[in-house]
């Protein structure tokens, strides 16, 4: 238990950032697996939408530095690849 008042403040603060930080990360998450679900469709439309949508969750949980960014370019060339081998033009 934190006995002053400068380690409380920092156990309220890490409890508020870890609740953010999870958030974030969930909807990285979210995202990618939406992008998964759509490269079984055939619809391109669909998939590019939602490789935008992972895409753009991966940078913002990379600026907020909730993952690392080597960790963001990693994620981020996975999809593309996916994409890639999935037979549907990047671009």
């Amino acid at each position: 238990m934190p006995n002053t008042a400068s380690a409380k403040k920092k156990v309220r603060q890490a409890k508020k950032r870890t609740l953010r930080n999870n958030l974030v990360k969930s909807q990285v998450k979210y995202a990618v697996k939406k992008f998964a679900e759509a490269l079984k469709t055939s619809d391109s439309d669909n998939i590019k939408a939602c490789l935008i949508n992972a895409i753009k969750a991966i940078d913002k949980a990379a600026s907020k530095g909730v993952i690392h960014k080597n960790a963001a370019a990693r994620k981020k060339s996975s999809l593309y690849r996916k994409m890639s081998q999935s037979g549907i033009a990047v671009g």
